[in-house]
């Protein structure tokens, strides 16, 4: 998403923090209609040029925005979107891109009004983890040949009274419209969502060894001295790293892996 693309959403999500307080539970059920606003967009390419269309006023496209959904979700998602039409976006596929983004806050708000955000953060990164060493399910959950409803329906049985509702909800989602990313960044991208609720970054470390408790605390320091923020640190096992750590917060990544030093210095041999 570009610049402009991206200060328009965070003006949206500004505006729309409040609404979610005032809301209370009912975030959840916002979300769950946002997130049908976002396949009401992705299936019909003339009205998402036509909601985006920068020689067309801003007022007509709030106009086309109301018509289309008065009286099928609930008048904050009306407005909510009423005023994201209004703003320019750099490519016409951003207004779904944020208004997703819109649902995923609007149903971490609703974990966090009753007390569980910081179980959903774990549950989402734990199911990441789980799917990227489990290839089979990871393939079923994510086979195009099978149809959305179905995917999303075995996700739901894969998740059935093993985790909150909202866990439930992101991680059916993700399965049945992933909207061409791959299931564990949807994952994560919700992980990262909660933590930033949290006020905290998300460090996903992947070791050959568990880490003991006081290896994470040293870890967490060092992450929090570096980013000047506090530091969620999710650790996951792979056999495969042979020795050293691999840390990714957000979009940095220092792979300090004895396989990556190695094959480091096999292409400046061969180089």
């Amino acid at each position: 998403m570009r610049a402009s693309s991206q200060a328009a959403l965070e003006q949206a999500r500004e505006r729309w923090e409040p609404v979610l307080r005032q809301v209370g539970a009912r975030a959840h059920t916002l979300g769950d209609q946002l997130f049908g606003v976002v396949d009401v967009l992705d299936g019909s390419v003339a009205l998402r040029r036509a909601l985006t269309e920068p020689s067309r006023a801003g007022e007509d496209r709030a106009g086309l925005t109301r018509d289309v959904l008065t009286g099928k979700v609930d008048a904050e998602v009306v407005d909510l979107v009423s005023g994201l039409v209004r703003e320019r976006w750099s490519e016409p596929r951003d207004l779904a891109d944020a208004v997703e983004i819109l649902a995923a806050d609007s149903i971490l708000a609703a974990a966090e009004q009753a007390g569980r955000i910081e179980q959903v953060e774990a549950e989402t990164y734990r199911l990441e983890r789980i799917l990227v060493d489990q290839r089979e399910l990871r393939l079923a959950l994510t086979d195009h040949d099978t149809a959305p409803e179905r995917r999303g329906e075995l996700m739901e049985r894969v998740l059935a009274g093993k985790v909150a509702p909202e866990t439930a909800a992101l991680a059916v989602r993700a399965a049945a419209h992933p909207r061409g990313h791959t299931l564990p960044a949807l994952l994560r991208a919700v992980a990262d969502q909660a933590a930033a609720r949290r006020e905290r970054l998300v460090a996903s470390v992947t070791s050959a060894v568990p880490l003991t408790g006081s290896q994470i605390e040293r870890l967490t320091r060092i992450l929090e001295r570096q980013h000047g923020r506090a530091v969620q640190v999710h650790v996951a096992l792979d056999p495969d790293v042979v020795g050293g750590l691999r840390i990714q917060v957000g979009d940095e990544v220092v792979d300090a892996t004895l396989a990556s030093r190695l094959a480091d210095a096999r292409r400046r041999l061969a180089g």
